[in-house]
């Protein structure tokens, strides 16, 4: 859906349209975590323009999202000047006030958000990390996957790859049969070596004495970060873990938070604080988070959209690394020319291409349309 608006007063760039798109993608194997299984990914891509130039938004979330964009956000976006997507995203936070912010509206927001970053960039011939405050030259990424559901071969193949590729650090599920997770566990070391740290990811699956008897279990296969051990939502049980957890085990949440408030709140009760660019509201709340993390002498840790993370997290100094993740690595390269490639564990963002650098390309994209 693409609609012209006139421009506004003193708009140097006004937005002429938004164009919403969904595409669900099947997974290569059935997977699951600690809670939850899943055979495909949905992803929501915006595309808004002005003078000539298109940028390019998503994020994972249900089609819901896109409609939320074309009822509420795509007529109070149009007009606004495509250089100022601070400006355009209190007016969507504005507009989505009685329909509700959290959820379905974050990721709306956090779409169109990442779309006028990426435009802006795109106006001004630069990467869309140059056009931030830039902070770092490029971003450490871990292998992240390990799902329940992969057999052993499958498991210790993925690990091992990531291994040789350089990668520094890796993460695996855990939660769903806890008795079984210290032979998996055991395999990911053989598989990756004493040098490459060992992360794990619970999603939410214990109860707070639960997480720690596991933590136990997976300190020793040297495990170096837990994420989610308890629901993030749990924020006494988180703090309780983080406190009692083995020496040298970092508990880790935020992924599933959708503004600063609730980010703030979390950040005493762990050792690394997540948000996800897609969810957060976009690169203007993830800038904002680095705040918070400086404030709190926390770690920051990117979740998933690694083609989008990169660019942002360039401009986070309390940055630790971003989550490489298997199903978003893979949708972004089936759907968009100009995803970047790790070197040597990390992501650098391309100077050659503006903005994101990502094209979306729209005969193997339409397969997937929703």
């Amino acid at each position: 859906m693409a609609v012209a608006a006139p421009g506004r007063a003193g708009v140097q760039a006004p937005v002429e349209g938004l164009e919403v798109s969904a595409f669900t993608v099947p997974t290569d194997e059935p997977e699951s975590d600690g809670t939850l299984a899943w055979d495909s990914t949905t992803i929501v891509v915006v595309e808004a323009s002005a003078a000539g130039e298109t940028g390019l938004g998503y994020s994972y979330g249900d089609v819901a999202v896109g409609t939320l964009i074309e009822s509420k956000l795509a007529a109070v976006v149009e007009g606004m000047d495509a250089l100022a997507p601070p400006a355009a995203w209190a007016e969507m936070q504005a507009a989505i006030r009685n329909a509700g912010r959290p959820g379905v509206g974050a990721m709306a927001v956090s779409a169109v958000d990442v779309a006028l970053w990426d435009l802006k960039a795109r106006l001004l011939g630069v990467c869309l990390a140059d056009a931030l405050p830039r902070f770092h030259e490029s971003v450490a990424v871990y292998g992240s996957g390990g799902f329940t559901s992969y057999s052993p071969e499958r498991l210790r193949e993925q690990l091992a790859g990531w291994a040789e590729a350089g990668f520094e650090r890796v993460k695996v599920k855990v939660g769903r049969e806890p008795a079984e997770d210290p032979a998996r566990l055991a395999l990911c070391r053989e598989a990756i070596g004493e040098r490459v740290e060992l992360m794990v990811d619970a999603n939410g699956a214990f109860s707070p004495s639960e997480a720690l008897a596991q933590a136990e279990a997976y300190a020793a296969h040297g495990v170096a970060y837990l994420e989610e051990p308890v629901s993030s939502v749990d924020r006494e049980g988180l703090a309780f873990v983080r406190e009692h957890a083995p020496p040298g085990m970092a508990v880790a949440a935020g992924e599933y938070e959708w503004d600063l408030p609730e980010l703030a709140e979390l950040a005493p009760c762990v050792d690394v604080l997540q948000a996800d660019v897609t969810r957060i509201g976009g690169v203007t709340n993830l800038l904002r988070a680095d705040g918070i993390c400086r404030a709190a002498q926390r770690p920051f840790s990117a979740h998933c959209a690694p083609a989008i993370s990169a660019h942002a997290c360039c401009a986070m100094e309390a940055l630790a690394h971003l989550e490489y993740f298997h199903d978003h690595v893979r949708v972004e390269r089936l759907l968009f020319d100009g995803a970047l490639d790790p070197r040597g564990g990390e992501l650098v963002p391309d100077r050659a291409r503006p903005g994101l650098g990502l094209e979306l390309k729209r005969p193997d994209a339409h397969r997937y349309a929703v």
